[in-house]
C-alpha cells in the first residue's frame, strides 16, 4: 500500500523528544517503518516545522539546521516550514496560595512572559493531507501528531475520500477526538525511537558527514 507519512515536527518534539534528548537524532522514515506494517510502502515523508528563534536559545537555530540537513538525506522526505514567533506579553497570574505562604506580597495580578508560538504547520499538514487524498497520491496516510486541529482533515479523508488515515501517537494517551476519527492508532515507544536513530556521524555522498549536536545526550550502550 502506497503510504505517505505526515510529521508534525513540533508536536513530535514537545511530546516525545524534548524530555528524551538521546532520541533527537531521529530518522522519521525509519521510525514510521518500525511502527507500520510490512504492507505499508512509504513513498513520501512530509515534515512540517518552523525555524526556531535564537532569542530563546542562541544555538538552537544551528542545531536545528544540522537536523534539517540530516532529514534531507532521506530521499522521500520534504520539509514544509511555517513560522516561529517569539513575543513578550502580559498574562494573568493565578490566585495566590490559600495557605498564606505566598512568596510575593502583595501578590501581582499580571506577569510579563516570553511567549513562543509556532504558526502554520498544522494548517499546512491538514491541507496537504486532504489535497493528496483527493489527487490519489496515497493508499494510506499516517500522521505523527497529537494535535486535535487535525481531526477535521482526517475525517474528510476518511469519510469523503474513503482513504484510511492512521495516527502514530507521540503520547501514551492520545486525544480522544483524534483516536475516534483515525482508521488505526499506533503508539511511538522508546524502543521505536532508539532503533530509528541516524548514524553518528551521518555520511553524505557529496558533502561532509553530519555530526549529532554535542549538547544532545548520547544513547546508552
Amino acid at each position: 500500500m502506497r503510504t505517505i507519512v505526515y510529521v508534525d515536527g513540533f508536536n513530535l518534539y514537545y511530546r516525545a523528544l524534548r524530555q528524551n534528548p538521546q532520541y533527537k537524532w531521529l530518522n522519521v522514515k525509519i521510525l514510521a517503518e518500525e511502527i507500520l506494517d510490512d504492507s505499508n510502502s512509504i513513498i513520501g515523508v512530509k515534515y512540517y516545522t518552523a525555524r526556531v528563534s535564537a532569542r530563546v536559545d542562541h544555538d538552537a537555530p544551528k542545531r536545528q539546521q544540522i537536523y534539517f540537513d540530516a532529514l534531507l538525506t532521506i530521499p522521500e522526505l520534504e520539509i514544509f516550514r511555517g513560522n516561529f514567533i517569539v513575543n513578550k506579553t502580559y498574562a494573568a497570574l493565578a490566585p495566590p496560595p490559600q495557605d498564606g505562604k505566598s512568596p510575593f506580597k502583595p501578590w501581582p495580578s499580571v506577569v510579563r512572559v516570553v511567549k513562543t508560538e509556532e504558526k502554520g504547520s498544522d494548517v499546512n499538514l491538514g491541507v496537504h493531507l486532504v489535497r493528496d487524498a483527493f489527487t490519489d497520491e496515497f493508499d494510506v496516510a499516517a500522521v505523527i501528531s497529537n494535535d486535535t486541529d487535525l481531526v477535521e482533515p482526517i475525517r474528510i479523508v476518511r469519510e469523503e475520500v474513503g482513504k484510511p488515515v492512521g495516527i502514530l501517537s507521540p503520547v501514551n494517551r492520545p486525544a480522544k477526538d483524534l483516536e475516534a476519527v483515525a482508521s488505526f492508532l499506533r503508539h511511538i515507544r522508546h524502543g521505536h525511537l532508539a532503533r530509528a536513530q541516524f548514524p553518528n556521524p551521518l555520511p553524505r555522498e557529496a558533502e561532509a558527514p553530519l555530526s549529532r549536536p554535542a549538547s544532545w545526550a548520547q544513547m546508552d550502550p
